[in-house]
């Protein structure tokens, strides 16, 4: 762990200027809105190490396999969120120096993410080799009303003697990504133009098609008042930037206003893009920063009040779920429909690729209670987009017949993943993917998307399953061989229990499927059928064979379900007998030593008995959970959140909250020392699970919203909220009592504590925590 940033509820604060955590606080202090991300790389020059890092939704590389040993079905790219051109750099040079804070004597160094207004600030004093002093200050934001334009206010004020100050604002198109597999650059220059009131940069990828283009026009005022000067305009085949120098006298400021539009060819026609750069331009100039930023605060006010949550008597827990929720909305809004969550978001490069599993298990239910239903259909509708890459992806593995196999790592839906145990074994992918349309239906009631997509996205992964397993003639069951479970520690192993649970419970579902559909809307059925080649009968009666003679490991001496055959062969040693050096295990064991150990690195058989929870009674969940969770070492940021909720649901509060605050504070603490690489963005819904499904004991039964709150000891009372259906409501959980309040939409019945209640609309429903049996 290193936690060097202060405690408060509203903002990420570091306080002091330490070069070794510069790249985890380039991290840390990321912003973006939706279309683009900016990692929070210093203004002015800085020599010391750091990732410069521009990112641009829906942009990306293709950028061949590197493999030691290529095998068949292997992907020939690896897909790369693609470092863009940077648009934020200002020079700066006091009297012919230049400023580096690497190079300069820094004080009163301060950095603040402001979570609740959606902006970076920054403030030091510095002096520079020359002898001048000087107090610097920049704020920027990305609009999130205006998603192509960025905007940075930077300040510098001479302290000690009058200075020549001069910016040159600049962007420069020569950038590289760290994780290039070879080496390679991966765009190039079509044109750049450089101007005193305009420049641009249009580039386009050495592969595939994109185009981005990427402008500025900047203003400098000097104590409050334009300064007139007619910059000097330098470019190259790759870079283009303006001088502006004056004159300061000591304990005067000058500002620079520095303006940037951001577009790509995914919203523009290439050849547009000089008018379009520069009607954006002109837009941000007239509004000029004050208005922009007003109307980013209004922006993020509006998000906070349908997704904030409160907790009273807890800063360090308070910090962490906000800034979790902050960088989940700021990553992705649901406005664009070829867009998705990629698990490093806008704030890294490692991991590639903009889809995981995490969306549909993670991110699914915190965009579907907090921004609504449409925004979760488009999750649900990127997927089913990509049903015929899924196919042909199965298809490049030997599957036939329409069997789909949903990718590990996508862009477009063609899988990109170069670990052979991973692209070829983790299939249990799938399983998520179908598991999201039954969470989304039963809560949202939507059974039209069944109708409409879901099925037929459904019957494809069935196939799979049911093509995947063989039968065993020794055991007289069907098995699940030479797979990796979400727990990576372990490879090519044989019936793991979580990936023949989900396959099964996925033909299950499929078959209610099929039913509905067919008795809601025989026509539809009917085109489906023709559509896939729906041999009704046949496959459905073939899965429900396989359902019924699955096998699964388990020690009867401990009545637990076993990980995998095989898993008690290993020495049974527990995390609390590691020695703190030795952790975390992926950066101090060798893999071998790794594989042939008993620890998890994130929740396997766990993982089965959270999304199928109704399906276990208390005592199977606690002694599953007793049993895994003193094996898990939780180094992937999956993990964390899952553990919390099932320990809320047996009601180790103590265990919950441990947990809940390591998910949260995973990246603000670094607990896995890699934050540098980018925040872990995807598992950050894991902390909104933890403290609504988790603390909350929020579920949907029988079509109907159920709660069984509990609370830490070490909280005065937490609150959130929840948009179901037609319905807002506000639950704010005490040591006292449970008030929940129907902010928006009819007369609602729910379940708290297992009893049955009616609110009508505005009004408040109140219950004593005293004597309440949780349940």
């Amino acid at each position: 762990m290193n936690s060097y940033l202060k405690h408060d509820e509203w903002c990420i604060i570091e306080e002091e200027f330490v070069p070794e955590n510069t790249r985890a606080s380039e991290s840390i202090f990321s912003i973006g809105n939706g279309a683009m991300g900016q990692r929070a790389n210093f203004e002015e020059k800085y020599s010391g190490s750091t990732l410069q890092g521009s990112y641009i939704g829906g942009v990306y590389y293709p950028d061949k396999t590197r493999v030691g040993w290529w095998k068949n079905g292997y992907p020939e790219y690896f897909a790369k969120v693609i470092n863009s051109t940077n648009w934020i750099g200002i020079n700066v040079f006091i009297n012919g120096d230049e400023l580096d804070l690497f190079t300069c004597k820094v004080e009163n160094f301060r950095r603040v993410l402001n979570m609740k207004e959606g902006y970076l600030e920054r403030s030091f004093i510095c002096e520079m080799k020359n002898g001048v002093k000087l107090a610097v200050k920049s704020v920027r934001f990305l609009s999130m009303v205006d998603t192509e334009i960025g905007a940075i206010r930077y300040s510098v004020k001479p302290l000690n003697s009058n200075a020549k100050v001069e910016f040159k604002p600049y962007l420069d198109a020569d950038v590289r990504n760290e994780d290039s597999n070879y080496g390679e650059k991966f765009w190039t220059v079509v044109d750049v133009k450089g101007s005193n009131a305009f420049s641009y940069i249009i580039s386009h990828t050495k592969k595939l098609d994109f185009y981005v283009g990427h402008a500025m026009c900047s203003i400098v005022t000097k104590n409050g008042k334009v300064e007139e000067i007619n910059p000097l305009v330098s470019s190259t085949s790759m870079y283009v930037d303006n001088s502006f120098a004056s004159e300061v006298k000591a304990g005067e400021e000058i500002v620079i206003t520095k303006y940037a539009a951001v577009i790509s060819n995914l919203n523009h026609e290439k050849d547009t893009f000089p008018g379009v750069l520069q009607k954006l331009i002109d837009g941000a100039v007239k509004k000029g920063f004050d208005k922009l930023f007003a109307e980013q605060k209004e922006a993020w006010a509006e998000i906070w009040n349908h997704s904030d949550i409160t907790i009273d008597g807890d800063v360090a827990a308070q910090q962490g779920i906000r800034f979790n929720i902050f960088q989940l909305s700021q990553t992705y809004t649901g406005k664009d429909e070829r867009l998705n969550i990629g698990p490093k978001g806008f704030t890294g490069e490692k991991y590639g690729g903009s889809t995981y599993w995490d969306t549909e298990a993670y991110c699914l239910p915190f965009y579907m209670v907090t921004h609504g239903q449409k925004v979760a259909r488009q999750l649900l509708l990127y997927r089913y987009k990509q049903l015929g890459k899924a196919i042909e992806n199965a298809q490049k593995l030997g599957y036939k017949d329409g069997a789909a196999l949903y990718p590990m790592v996508t862009m477009n839906g063609e899988e990109c993943h170069n670990e052979w145990e991973i692209t070829f074994e983790e299939i249990h992918r799938n399983g998520a993917i179908a598991f999201a349309i039954y969470n989304y239906v039963r809560y949202t009631g939507d059974k039209n998307y069944l109708v409409n997509y879901g099925l037929e996205v459904l019957i494809g992964i069935a196939r799979f399953w049911a093509q995947r397993v063989n039968f065993s003639e020794k055991k007289g069951k069907y098995v699940m061989l030479g797979v990796t479970g979400p727990n990576e520690y372990e490879n090519n192993v044989n019936n793991n229990w979580y990936t023949s649970k989900i396959a099964c419970w996925c033909m299950e579902y499929a078959d209610e499927v099929a039913l509905y559909v067919k008795s809601t809307d025989a026509a539809q059925f009917g085109q489906l059928v023709k559509k896939v080649n729906f041999k009704e009968q046949d496959e459905i009666k073939h899965w429900r064979e396989i359902r019924n003679n699955m096998f699964f490991p388990v020690d009867e001496k401990q009545n637990i379900f076993l990980q995998q055959e095989g898993y008690l062969d290993k020495e049974q040693i527990l995390v609390k007998d590691l020695a703190s050096s030795e952790r975390p295990l992926n950066q101090k064991w060798s893999w071998d030593r790794i594989l042939r150990s008993c620890f998890i690195k994130q929740a396997d058989v766990l993982q089965g008995l959270y999304f199928l929870e109704d399906r276990f009674d208390t005592e199977t969940i606690r002694r599953n959970y007793e049993f895994y969770e003193a094996r898990t070492v939780h180094e992937s940021s999956l993990s964390p959140c899952v553990h919390s909720v099932l320990a809320s649901r047996i009601g180790n509060v103590d265990k919950a909250y441990e947990l809940y605050l390591r998910t949260a504070r995973l990246d603000l603490d670094d607990y896995n020392n890699e934050v540098k690489e980018g925040l872990h963005i995807t598992s950050m819904a894991g902390t909104w699970i933890s403290i609504v499904e988790g603390f909350g004991g929020m579920r949907i039964r029988n079509n109907m919203l159920n709660f069984n709150p509990l609370i830490s000891n070490k909280w005065k009372s937490y609150s959130f909220k929840v948009w179901f259906r037609e319905s807002v409501l506000k639950v704010v959980v005490s040591n006292a009592d449970v008030i929940i309040h129907n902010e928006k939409g009819e007369k609602i019945s729910i379940r708290v504590y297992g009893n049955e209640h009616s609110i009508d609309a505005g009004k408040t429903l109140k219950i004593s925590v005293q004597n309440q049996q949780f349940s």
